[in-house]
């Protein structure tokens, strides 16, 4: 009897699933990523030719909150806190088009009553695209 051995089959890897794994990660992580405004970066702005002021309607309104209860929108303060003060100046800022993006920020020490009240506010004006910022804990982030 005349056994011929056989050589070994060489071992694969299955590519198909690990790139599938790879593209669901990737669009997992696209989706999930949020994007943060800067709001403090410094520049300088050149001169004016003419003297015309124009006042541009904002692409999204911020209403940010402090720790005392101050409002302030889109980084404008507010005379006082009450509902009215707010609604006029949503109205002002928005020119009545009530389809722009409203953020609300308030200070982690700040009463929740007045993140109550900007939102009750922001939705009678007919605010539909309201959304609350907060922040990561650090301490999750660390590995």
């Amino acid at each position: 009897m005349n056994l011929r051995l056989r050589p070994p089959a060489e071992p694969e890897v299955n590519l198909t699933s690990l790139i599938d794994v790879v593209l669901l990660l990737l669009i997992f992580f696209m989706v999930s990523t949020s994007f943060v405004k800067q709001s403090q970066i410094s520049i300088r702005l050149p001169q004016a030719e003419s003297e015309e002021i124009v006042e541009e309607t904002p692409e999204s309104l911020e209403i940010m909150i402090t720790e005392q209860g101050t409002y302030l929108i889109n980084g404008r303060e507010l005379i006082n806190s009450r509902p009215a003060t707010i609604r006029n100046a949503l109205e002002k800022l928005s020119n009545g088009n009530t389809s722009l993006p409203l953020t609300i920020s308030a200070d982690a020490s700040a009463k929740h009553q007045h993140v109550v009240t900007a939102m009750d506010v922001a939705g009678r004006l007919g605010f539909t695209r309201i959304s609350i910022a907060t922040l990561n804990n650090p301490a999750d982030e660390q590995p």
